[in-house]
């Protein structure tokens, strides 16, 4: 992405009153940042933009004035290497974009090729103990042999010693932050973020300057799952961030891994738990290969289709381009699509019929799926 096209997604994210879910509408309504700015606002109530967002919008098109300085951002992102991937961009992330709430903007750091790969979320507690920490490490360097990537969320514990793992093995790991790609944290962790962005990525949906707060690490988990073809928790209590990860991950029809403790093991109380509601339990890394090992070909013709869905979405009218683009490879309701899309259900319906009638779709239990 160019850098007028950069400044334009940090001025659109400096907007308070943009809402992610309104931002996500308009990038895949307009198709690019330049086409968001310069279109006609009053169009935006059609989306489901409130008054307010609309005159926010005209004021600062208007006066050029923004809540941050934008220049500085450019400048930090120029410093750090780093760039910003749309919602509609050709190199954002294809399983992250068929999740309900996929991130309007993403802030990458390293290899943005790394985040269409096949990969898996290795997550656990940041008090682990020496038996979690050992089972990280291992299950991590043998997944990364086997040909994926880690991804985990960079924090003290399992996560980091997922990350070094993999890169320790030869791998590469792509770490989801919880603060802007310019805010490392845990402060500990500073050299390793360095380290997976010369070998891997960072990943965040938060502009530079965002620093840690509390509500951003369960947000930030559904991103984690969303980018993986599923979720290993190592080690959790029964009061685990690393549940969280793995309700999302279900949610997403990914699979979820996790590994047998004693009963009397606090610190893995929240593993026995997911055993008891149908995750499949680990003793050995064949165990998650061999359910993960058909996903490895769904994984990469994704990636080779996000390369065409570009081009075939520009013969479609624009909306049958707006729903085809809201539709993955797992079933979307016809509700969901009516709630993200912004159209009204018969021209939802009118759009389906269409994208069906050219075999591009498919109806199915439940929903909608790309053929």
């Amino acid at each position: 992405m160019n850098s007028a096209d950069t400044r334009l997604c940090l001025c659109l994210h400096s907007i308070p009153t943009l809402s992610d879910a309104l931002l996500s509408r308009l990038f895949l309504h307009y198709g690019s940042p330049e086409a968001i700015w310069k279109s006609k606002y009053d169009e935006w109530e059609l989306l489901g933009a409130k008054k307010e967002a609309i005159v926010a919008m005209k004021s600062a098109v208007q006066s050029n004035h923004f809540a941050v300085d934008i220049n500085a951002q450019l400048e930090l992102l120029d410093r750090l290497g780093a760039q910003i991937l749309p919602l509609t961009d050709d190199a954002y992330p294809v399983l992250l974009r068929t999740i309900y709430d996929p991130p309007p903007l993403l802030y990458v750091r390293g290899a943005v090729s790394l985040l269409q790969e096949a990969q898996l979320a290795v997550v656990g507690s940041r008090k682990a103990s020496p038996a979690g920490l050992r089972t990280a490490r291992t299950l991590s360097a043998l997944l990364v042999r086997a040909g994926l990537h880690i991804c985990s969320g960079l924090a003290l514990g399992i996560d980091g010693e997922a990350h070094r793992a993999a890169l320790a093995a030869g791998g590469a790991s792509i770490a989801v932050m919880a603060t802007g790609i310019d805010q490392v944290y845990p402060r500990q962790h500073a050299a390793l973020a360095e380290e997976l962005a010369s070998s891997g990525a960072l990943v965040t949906e938060y502009p530079p300057g965002c620093g840690p707060q509390r509500y951003r690490f369960p947000q930030r988990n559904r991103i984690l799952s969303g980018l993986s073809l599923g979720v290993l928790v190592v080690e959790a209590a029964l009061r685990s961030g690393s549940l969280i990860t793995a309700g999302a991950a279900l949610e997403q029809g990914r699979e979820v891994f996790t590994c047998p403790w004693a009963m009397f093991h606090e610190g893995g109380r929240g593993c026995l738990r997911l055993i008891r509601d149908g995750a499949k339990m680990v003793d050995c890394v064949d165990d998650i290969l061999g359910e993960l090992g058909p996903l490895f070909t769904l994984q990469e013709s994704l990636s080779l289709d996000s390369t065409t869905a570009t081009v075939e979405a520009t013969e479609m009218p624009r909306g049958q381009q707006r729903i085809f683009s809201l539709i993955g490879y797992e079933s979307v309701a016809v509700d969901t699509l009516v709630e993200h899309s912004g159209m009204p259900v018969a021209r939802v319906m009118a759009a389906l019929s269409a994208l069906e009638l050219q075999g591009k779709i498919a109806r199915c239990s439940g929903g909608y799926i790309h053929c």
